[in-house]
């Protein structure tokens, strides 16, 4: 797999579709230049850049992906010298309010001598992988204590599989996972899937909205690649092989192309807004 192409087809293909998500929240919060913003699995940075744009002092934490965070930081900190972090993590600043890109877990984001954050945002939607609740709460675990007493939490996911033309294609990854090999790559949301991770997490919820975040595509091709990206079909890979998921998803996309050879999938998602107690 190349790792690069593919953290290119996100950040060029694949991370624009969630921009309305972004700015309902980032207007619901009124998210500007008294915000300080911890984006938790921050990937290529564009929801970083978004709200640093409206004036927010941003700082982006990701362990996955050094790909996506060497996209993020030329987005964010072109010419902006490296410092390494706690536990090896690499960040990035130049001045205390600079926006700030860390390799590593929540609290290789902390910074002492800074306020602390107002504002957490989990923008990734959650739901979609049988464990990945799990690896949120964990990473919510290690960044509320770093957020102000009322700070808001941003959690994200799919709205009900009935609105998302695109459930249909994230089907493909289910039915190409080999059932000894684990949970599959996708499973539809569940109503209440973000409810249930604040309330482990111990945030108090406070209000929450939908935003309809369409896909499309200048053609097939540029389809299946931005949802290979996603890493939603990365478990259906490795069950069959790269030709046959490729094949699958050039036929589930097949309804949803346009006569001028777009490709184009209404959706909506939701998302909820927490608060730290």
């Amino acid at each position: 797999m190349d790792l690069r192409a593919r953290a290119r087809d996100w950040s060029e293909i694949q991370e624009r579709m969630l921009v309305p998500l972004y700015e309902a929240v980032y207007e619901r919060l009124d998210v500007g230049g008294g915000t300080r913003m911890l984006s938790l699995g921050c990937g290529s940075g564009l929801a970083l850049l978004m709200a640093a744009s409206r004036g927010a002092a941003v700082t982006g934490v990701d362990s996955r992906s050094p790909e996506l965070l060497d996209l993020a930081r030329r987005r964010l900190l072109s010419g902006t010298p490296e410092e390494p972090g706690a536990g090896g993590a690499v960040s990035t600043r130049a001045r205390a309010d600079a926006p700030r890109i860390v390799r590593g877990t929540p609290g290789d984001a902390a910074d002492p001598t800074a306020p602390a954050f107002t504002l957490v945002t989990a923008f990734e939607p959650t739901g979609c992988r049988a464990d990945d609740s799990e690896e949120l709460g964990d990473l919510l675990a290690r960044a509320t204590p770093l957020a102000a007493r009322g700070a808001a939490v941003v959690l994200a996911g799919w709205g009900p599989p009935e609105r998302c033309a695109t459930t249909s294609v994230l089907r493909v990854a289910a039915r190409l996972t080999d059932p000894t090999r684990g949970p599959g790559g996708w499973r539809p949301a569940l109503r209440d899937d973000l409810e249930e991770v604040a309330q482990r997490a111990g945030l108090r919820p406070d209000g929450s909205g939908r935003v309809a975040c369409p896909f499309g595509y200048a053609d097939t091709d540029s389809a299946v690649r931005g949802l290979l990206s996603t890493g939603l079909f990365d478990t259906a890979v490795a069950a069959t092989d790269r030709a046959q998921v490729d094949k699958e998803l050039t036929e589930a996309l097949h309804p949803h192309r346009r006569p001028d050879g777009t490709v184009w999938m209404p959706n909506v998602f939701r998302y909820l807004v927490a608060r730290v107690p």
